[in-house]
């Protein structure tokens, strides 16, 4: 462990301590989680703490578990990951919070500590179904206005529930069933036993 990310692993234990419910360190970098009723006060900590400094929140992204680790995961389905950025102290940190509910996925907002966040919780929203609890304006970012569901959850079908199309008779755009037919992808040297194989005769 470089001294930088030491030192920085010292300043959260000093100034988060028991609201840390993990803090690992892998590949170089530095990651923390914290219960969804500690992450807000975190966050803004993380933020106001001269010792962490983090000015600014670079991404924030929805995670799915339901599939993590060929189906073995066991903990809470939906989580929000967060990764900072202190200029004034040159280092970066990875922050995870788990929504308590599966059914109903919900976190505080961050974007009264960081505004920039405002797209990100709006796209994990759009994305995933997790919903942002005092955001000022969540509503989808990246879907149409009529879409159903959240594409990047893991037991959304691939095609999809509906498409839409121009349809000429009614000059105008339109919703019908997915027409999509669901193909065999695999490909022909793995579902051929005789694919590449010697040719007799």
């Amino acid at each position: 462990m470089s001294a930088k990310l030491e030192t920085l692993c010292q300043h959260l234990q000093k100034h988060l301590g028991d609201k840390l419910t993990s803090l690992k360190l892998a590949l170089g970098e530095v990651t923390i989680e914290v219960a969804a009723a500690d992450y807000l006060a975190v966050m803004t900590a993380l933020r106001d703490t001269p010792e962490l400094g983090f000015e600014e929140i670079t991404d924030l992204c929805g995670v799915d578990y339901a599939t993590y680790g060929d189906g073995a995961w066991s903990g809470k389905r939906f989580a929000a990951v967060s990764h900072l950025l202190s200029i004034a102290n040159n280092w970066r940190l990875r922050v995870r919070v788990f929504a308590e509910d599966d059914e109903f996925p919900a976190v505080d907002s961050v974007t009264g500590v960081w505004k920039s966040a405002n797209w990100f919780e709006r796209e994990a929203f759009d994305l995933y179904g997790i919903a942002f609890v005092g955001h000022d304006d969540l509503r989808r970012i990246l879907t149409d206005y009529g879409f159903i569901g959240h594409p990047f959850r893991k037991d959304f079908p691939i095609s999809g529930h509906v498409e839409m199309r121009y349809d000429p008779d009614q000059a105008r755009v339109i919703y019908q069933p997915v027409t999509i037919e669901p193909r065999e992808n695999t490909p022909r040297i793995v579902r051929e036993d005789s694919y590449g194989g010697p040719t007799h005769g």
